[in-house]
């Protein structure tokens, strides 16, 4: 796949359909005219954005936002816990940010942080995860049946794609803001991080609450996919039937053979 690194051209001049596949311009589009819907019937629609550091989920949510309504969108990417915080129930300061009617709320990082970065740098406790992990379906179930439109993507890259795009992140000044602590171990600690997203995905996928997976190495081709999927999970069905499905070559429905047969990176 194509590599993307700058990020400095704007792949809305992709130019139109190929392949089947709608352009990014073509699938913003369709994302003003399912908010304008979403203001009229009040749905209301909560995108869960996970992946490995460096797999591009800033960028996806630029595209995302770029036509999106100011004041029914909102990202939410929160800090660290405060002392307060901690002793909380562990979904408290989530709950807080969930959408009201006709909103849009996308969590670029979310309550997986439990089940990812805490286990791999053991900012939790394996109680504490543990408890994540049963408890996560059920929250989500819960969501769900209060007639949330919930989408999760685990966006997914190879390892030296990772390397490649953090040493270009730390060289260029205007990505300063991008460059975390996190950074650091992201190459020495794949491993652990491949392990902690095989559990995740196993066990928080639900038929309420599926997981899918978003190969992004191919930036343009993952941002593509992932506004075409969320169309289709959330836009009214006049919308979504014109959209083309997105390329199940970049997103798929998680499964467990999807950690073995070489469609997650190992």
């Amino acid at each position: 796949m194509g590599k993307d690194h700058g990020d400095k051209h704007n792949d809305k001049h992709d130019g139109g359909r190929v392949d089947g596949h709608a352009s990014l311009e073509e699938l913003q589009l369709a994302l003003v005219h399912t908010q304008q819907a979403a203001a009229r019937s009040g749905e209301r629609v909560v995108l869960v954005l996970e992946g490995r550091d460096g797999a591009g989920k800033d960028g996806a949510i630029k595209r995302i936002v770029e036509h999106s309504s100011v004041r029914a969108t909102r990202v939410v990417a929160l800090p660290k816990p405060s002392d307060r915080e901690r002793t909380q129930w562990y979904f408290q300061r989530y709950v807080a940010h969930l959408p009201a009617a006709g909103e849009f709320v996308i969590f670029n990082r979310s309550w997986y942080n439990r089940a990812g970065v805490e286990v791999v740098m053991g900012f939790s406790t394996a109680a504490e995860q543990a408890e994540f992990l049963r408890d996560a379906p059920d929250f989500e179930r819960m969501l769900v049946e209060s007639e949330i439109k919930l989408v999760k993507l685990w966006l997914d890259i190879g390892k030296d794609e990772q390397r490649e795009r953090l040493e270009a992140r730390r060289e260029d000044p205007l990505k300063a803001l991008k460059v975390s602590d996190m950074d650091a171990v992201a190459q020495s600690k794949w491993d652990d991080y491949t392990a902690a997203r095989d559990v995740m995905l196993t066990r928080t996928h639900t038929p309420l609450a599926p997981w899918h997976c978003v190969r992004a190495d191919d930036k343009k081709a993952a941002r593509r996919a992932i506004l075409a999927h969320l169309l289709h999970r959330a836009a009214p069905p006049e919308i979504a039937r014109e959209v083309p499905l997105p390329d199940p070559d970049v997103l798929f429905t998680f499964d467990a053979a999807a950690l073995k047969d070489g469609r997650l990176s190992d």
